[in-house]
């Protein structure tokens, strides 16, 4: 096709999106692709994980505008576009029992009113293909969660000019991914890469905790070579400084391992509007052709 393609990223959080497909995005920037995250909340309650930064009055004072410019950085590392939902971060309950969720928050907002925002996007930016969570969260985060709610609704609304008729002239997205990067297949094969070579692997705890969990495998239907942007990707990543350890297992693993043993980032395809066949190296297969 002669039209530039268009990719919108939709996650809870500052931070997800340099976790979670981030190599993909910095592959298609470099493409000539126009790329767009969509990001839910501010981050406003997420914890300061960079034992190096807790503790800082400041940061804890304004996490808001310290996140805010955290993504401004991470946006200029990937290349993409980025608009902000505005929700109310929910942060992530625990305890035993799990408190109630504070009142104002993205989690409680009414979904359909929720998803009107995301419509409004989604007709603005035009995208062709829509990157989201599954219906789990990808992990049950409230916040992950209400973004895959809110994400299904929209896909399905912004094509239909009935829906939403203020959110402006209608546009139908083509396909529906839901992020799937951390997944088992791709862990055991680092894991056991590693460990073949000698060295040690920060993801034995992983394992232990999907074989105690049980949980259902999901289908991986899309792998896309991105290995090449494996470094803007972490780059990406510790510019969100209060989310990240820096000296953390995320960053042990060589880059070079980590192209050699599992050169891609993978997606679940949820729904398409056009013909292809699984499985797929292109979130745009069945379009470009068209």
């Amino acid at each position: 096709m002669t039209e530039q393609l268009r990719l919108m990223a939709v996650h809870a959080h500052p931070d997800d999106e340099s976790s979670k497909g981030a190599a993909t995005m910095a592959k298609y920037v470099s493409e000539g692709v126009d790329v767009l995250v969509a990001t839910c909340t501010g981050g406003e309650r997420g914890s300061i994980l960079n034992p190096r930064l807790q503790g800082d009055p400041y940061i804890e004072e304004h996490i808001h505008e310290v996140r805010k410019k955290e993504m401004d950085e991470a946006r200029e590392i990937l290349g993409v576009k980025q608009s902000w939902l505005g929700f109310v971060d929910s942060g992530l309950p625990e305890g035993d029992p799990l408190p109630p969720l504070p009142e104002g928050c993205f989690a409680l907002q009414d979904v359909d009113e929720a998803a009107g925002a995301l419509v409004k996007l989604i007709r603005e930016f035009k995208p062709h293909v829509i990157t989201t969570y599954d219906e789990n969260g990808g992990y049950p985060h409230p916040d992950h969660i209400m973004t895959y709610k809110i994400s299904a609704v929209a896909f399905d609304a912004a094509g239909d000019p009935e829906r939403y008729p203020d959110a402006g002239p209608a546009w139908q997205p083509q396909k529906l991914y839901f992020n799937q990067g951390f997944n088992r297949p791709r862990t055991i094969a680092l894991h056991e890469g590693l460990l073949a070579r000698g060295m040690e692997s920060p993801y034995g705890e992983w394992l232990e905790r999907w074989e105690k969990m049980r949980a259902k495998e999901r289908t991986l239907t899309t792998f896309v070579p991105c290995a090449d942007f494996f470094e803007i990707r972490d780059k990406a990543l510790i510019a969100h400084a209060t989310q990240i350890d820096p000296d953390g297992g995320w960053f042990r693993v060589p880059l070079d391992v980590q192209r050699e043993i599992w050169p891609t980032e993978e997606y679940e395809l949820a729904k398409s509007l056009v013909d292809t066949s699984l499985p797929e190296d292109d979130l745009f297969a069945g379009i470009r052709e068209n």
